[in-house]
């Protein structure tokens, strides 16, 4: 079922919301059935469209913070809905919230209205707030989403600062190291070829590559570009992207990353949707929504579907390869303790641990193995200049 953006008459005014529906045509009878006069229908677009994903899961995390307090201050909801879209001037955050505000006043439940904006809010929000809904504890639920998108935040922007500068400093040493080769060189070698002395094999090699990429540098840049472009096509192919999150998966220290974030997203996830009482399958399916990874939701959807047909959680992920066997021990000393969003909160905390300290591992192989790769070109290029300016000193000499 998808979500559509609409445009509406009612008896006074024009309104605006965000609809349910498989069809535009199955939106716009909802909206007759509510007395609306439909003037616009559309898809709503997905948050990477609208501003980044990355950027909403901070917004999130703070709209959901300040709805917990708000609502512990016997604010109502109304008025906390009303607040929160006041005072943002973002629209892919002002208008959700508004057409929020609009469902909460015609009768409909907060989780109602949040399923009905998911570019903002994904499912593990909304069902987690639908059972805080049903058992009471509405502020709890937020409260405790609210931390766990700000821990998810602050994951994924530790991640991004550890990859910022190795790949800053692996751009500018392959343009540096490019028009060296492109333009400095040419012109240095051009002195050795007058002279008609015998070149030694480590300048004719770097003469070979500086001539290549004078004359077919632009065309190498341009297959190398769509190489580029074809991969990204290849991978929004769920196949191809299956067999290459699966690789990612296996890689020696780049892939036991991948691992701990998925694990350490999961365990949180989880104990989050079991402390407010969603049920274990709706949970796991809720948890595979939120994984980037396909091979890592394919897994999960495989153990939700194993919980269906009447096994254990503890049963259902064990024959998941990437997830940790800490991981899977505290899941079945939760199960049997009866304290599962208690093991699962803890095995989130051990592998955010395990992830910060793989991050920066990773970052400390990454630095000196780019410094050295670029030291090793460099200084390829120092000894094929000088290697002739040596032997013609000697003959000189």
């Amino acid at each position: 079922m998808a979500a559509f953006e609409y445009e509406a008459l009612d008896e006074q005014k024009s309104v605006r919301g965000v609809v349910q529906a498989d069809s535009a045509r199955q939106a716009r009878s909802q909206l007759r059935e509510r007395g609306l006069v439909p003037l616009e229908v559309r898809p709503v677009q997905a948050a990477g469209r609208r501003g980044g994903a990355a950027r909403l899961v901070r917004e999130r995390a703070l709209l959901l913070r300040q709805m917990a307090g708000l609502l512990r201050a016997g604010l109502p909801l109304e008025d906390v809905l009303a607040l929160l879209a006041e005072q943002t001037d973002r629209p892919a955050v002002h208008r959700p919230l508004a057409a929020m505000r609009s469902r909460v006043r015609e009768g409909a439940a907060l989780s109602e209205a949040m399923a009905e904006q998911p570019a903002l809010f994904p499912p593990l929000v909304w069902r987690s707030v639908a059972a805080g809904e049903q058992a009471g504890r509405l502020e709890t639920v937020i409260a405790r989403l609210a931390d766990h998108a700000e821990r998810r935040a602050a994951l994924s922007r530790g991640i991004v600062m550890a990859l910022v500068y190795p790949l800053l400093l692996g751009v500018l040493s392959l343009a540096v190291v490019w028009g060296l080769l492109g333009f400095v060189v040419p012109r240095v070698v051009e002195v050795f070829s007058q002279s008609n002395q015998a070149l030694p094999a480590l300048t004719r090699s770097l003469i070979w590559i500086s001539d290549a990429l004078a004359g077919w540098g632009g065309l190498l840049l341009l297959v190398l570009l769509g190489l580029a472009a074809g991969g990204a096509l290849l991978l929004r192919r769920p196949g191809p992207r299956r067999a290459f999150d699966g690789a990612l998966l296996g890689l020696p220290l780049i892939g036991r990353v991948v691992r701990a974030h998925a694990s350490a997203l999961f365990a949180r996830t989880l104990a989050i949707l079991m402390a407010s009482g969603v049920p274990a399958v709706d949970a796991l399916g809720t948890a595979a929504s939120v994984m980037s990874n396909r091979r890592v939701r394919d897994d999960l959807e495989q153990a939700g579907q194993r919980v269906r047909e009447g096994s254990s959680i503890t049963a259902s992920v064990a024959e998941i390869g990437w997830m940790p066997p800490l991981t899977r021990r505290l899941i079945a000393g939760g199960e049997q303790a009866g304290d599962l969003a208690g093991m699962l909160d803890h095995a989130a905390e051990l592998q955010e641990a395990d992830l910060e300290q793989t991050g920066a591992v990773l970052l400390a192989v990454l630095q000196p193995a780019l410094i050295l790769l670029v030291g090793l070109v460099v200084l390829y290029i120092v000894l094929a200049i000088l290697l002739p300016v040596m032997n013609l000193s000697q003959m000189l000499g």
